[in-house]
């Protein structure tokens, strides 16, 4: 990507522009929210606080958090999305479904039109781009990369996952010049194509891949860089927001969107903390649609408000190092307690059980380890 070139004016504001910018998002979104959104306005009556003791973004610390791991039972006492939906629901677009099961909704608006294409344009993908999506379109984020992609002008090549010997022909006879997925099936279909008898950077047009929904080891990243010469990033995705971070070629960090607040707090106080820090990343996106405020991920991770050598000056988070709360992410889908509780115990043959993730060469495995009842065949 040629250097200096940006999405817009907002990936540069100096210090003192972004703290006013985040102030004036802040205030407003939580007055529309409060106004808008009857979850949100419970939660802060609940605590005794108003809109107009929201000033500063520190005040944000005044509202509590809404947990991921509460957001499920929530939709379920007050369907469909437990209160925090800012218009009528006949309004929406698409209604998503994630594992939970939890239900998010979409409509096209400036909220994803200004964060959707932004990661991709850092990393270099550019309008008129053949790009495989090969994320399931069973979930969001399959979805949600297409969007993002329209956005930013690019053809989009759907292929989903698996059949990675059809993946490699479409990708060889488009000459497709852009890949979206996770890093494991990258690999595969690189290996698949050798297989095949090709030379990859021979006879492919691949030069920039935006991958995530798992990890992404340092020494896949050189094997893709170094050996098939790609420019390479991770994006983060959240379900209830698109990707709110993403990485630039220099591989500084996840550059924080405009779009929305980030902080990283406190898992138990909800107090936020300073850069170089690490704590849970809480998401406050400035989205009139489904305005959720203070939504804790999960997610551990540090940040840092340096400026990145890209020239951008977006905050960024220096990657995701674990989690908070029981839910864990395999093969790109988090998979909580209670749902392996509810399969377990229709049999009642097994006294008890342990999931266990781990990893073989680039997959997450998931292996159950279980005892059975005294005298259970």
């Amino acid at each position: 990507m040629p250097p200096g070139e940006f999405f817009d004016e907002r990936d540069t504001l100096a210090s003192g522009e972004r703290a006013e910018y985040h102030r004036d998002r802040v205030c407003a979104i939580v007055r529309h929210a409060y106004d808008n959104a009857p979850a949100v306005k419970a939660k802060m009556d609940g605590a005794g606080v108003r809109p107009e003791h929201i000033r500063t973004v520190e005040d944000l610390e005044k509202i509590p958090v809404t947990k991921k791991d509460n957001l499920a039972q929530l939709q379920k006492e007050s369907p469909f999305f437990g209160g925090f939906l800012a218009i009528p629901p006949e309004q929406l677009d698409k209604i998503f479904l994630s594992p939970g099961p939890m239900y998010v909704p979409f409509k096209d608006s400036s909220f994803y039109r200004g964060q959707a294409p932004r990661g991709l344009h850092s990393l270099g993908f550019r309008e008129g781009d053949r790009v495989v999506t090969t994320f399931s379109y069973a979930f969001i984020a399959g979805h949600y990369v297409d969007f993002s992609l329209r956005c930013l002008g690019a053809t989009v090549v759907p292929t989903g996952v698996g059949n990675t010997e059809l993946q490699v022909e479409v990708m060889r006879t488009l000459q497709v010049a852009g890949f979206m997925g996770t890093p494991s099936f990258l690999m595969n279909v690189i290996r698949k194509a050798e297989e095949m008898g090709y030379d990859f950077r021979r006879d492919f047009n691949l030069r920039a891949a935006m991958v995530g929904a798992e990890r992404y080891p340092p020494e896949l990243r050189r094997v893709f860089e170094e050996d098939y010469g790609l420019a390479t990033g991770e994006s983060y995705g959240i379900s209830e927001f698109g990707l709110p971070a993403c990485q630039c070629p220099q591989n500084t960090g996840l550059h924080i969107s405009p779009e929305l607040l980030i902080e990283i707090v406190d898992p138990a106080s909800g107090k936020q903390l300073g850069p170089g820090e690490e704590g849970e990343v809480v998401v406050t996106p400035f989205n009139d649609i489904y305005p959720l405020i203070r939504y804790a991920t999960g997610d551990l991770s540090i940040y840092t408000d340096e400026p990145c050598a890209c020239g951008r000056t977006t905050p960024r988070l220096t990657g995701i190092l674990g989690r908070v709360g029981d839910a864990v992410k395999v093969r790109a889908v988090f998979v909580h307690p209670s749902q392996l509780e509810g399969i377990l115990s229709r049999f009642p043959e097994v006294a008890r059980f342990q999931a266990k993730v781990g990893r073989e060469k680039e997959r997450d495995v998931l292996t159950f380890v279980l005892e059975t009842t005294q005298g259970a065949d």
